[in-house]
């Protein structure tokens, strides 16, 4: 499907006026593509992938309904999550884990969606400020590119076992990223099968597929997407 992509203004990011309008074009899409499947738009989280953008831009996502926050990167989010700790807001985790960092994302996050070791699972897990629970997905390999981080699809269930046991991390599904030549329907179909296959053994918070982005959520959401990870349809292109 052809969309038009929001202009990038050179400056702060998008006109702020324009953000508005971009949401509400990108609800739209999303309703659009949850009815063609016969499924409640109201089921499908959008994640604002607001990295590399300005607080200003978020605040202005944010007063335009949406509350939910994607971040890459640990040393830029973390005075973004500051400077907004008056929004009630909702900061997903979605990039690479250093195990320097957990400790941090742990504090700061609600989500993180790029698991992909027990290593760094049982670090979180430790870290965790006493009485929270934190969200977590499997990043999952699924077109098993080289140059992608995430689990094997044949390793997945040993390390959901044992992500299981973590008191502090409550697993609620899978997510990917695609290889950039893969077909989006076949292979979100593919981590979607994955996804019903470890349900017996997962556990009733086992509710969660975040796969999708701006150019390929419509595919994502008839595969069964949960969450879509959605930036430059939203924000603009990034420098």
């Amino acid at each position: 499907m052809s969309r038009r992509m929001p202009v990038w203004d050179g400056v702060g990011g998008l006109n702020l006026q324009s953000i508005g309008k971009h949401i509400a074009a990108t609800q739209a899409q999303v309703a659009d593509a949850a009815g063609a499947v016969h499924r409640d738009p109201a089921s499908i989280t959008i994640i604002a992938v607001s990295k590399r953008k300005p607080v200003a831009d978020i605040e202005a996502a944010y007063a335009a309904g949406l509350s939910n926050f994607g971040e890459n990167y640990l040393q830029e989010a973390l005075p973004k999550i500051q400077a907004l700790a008056h929004l009630d807001a909702t900061w997903h985790f979605i990039g690479a884990i250093q195990s320097n960092k957990t400790r941090a994302i742990a504090e700061h996050f609600h989500w993180v969606h790029t698991l992909d070791r027990t290593k760094i699972a049982r670090r979180l897990n430790d870290a965790c400020p006493h009485g929270k629970t934190l969200q977590v997905c499997l990043q999952v390999n699924v077109d098993e590119d080289p140059a992608k981080a995430g689990l094997a699809p044949g390793e997945t269930a040993k390390v959901l076992s044992q992500v299981a046991e973590l008191p502090a991390l409550r697993v609620r599904g899978l997510m990917t990223i695609l290889h950039i030549d893969a077909d989006p329907l076949a292979s979100y179909g593919r981590l979607r099968t994955l996804f019903d296959d470890l349900s017996t053994m997962a556990g009733p918070a086992w509710d969660s597929l975040s796969m999708g982005m701006s150019r390929d959520f419509e595919q994502a959401i008839a595969a069964g997407a949960t969450h879509v990870r959605i930036g430059t349809d939203i924000f603009g292109a990034r420098d």
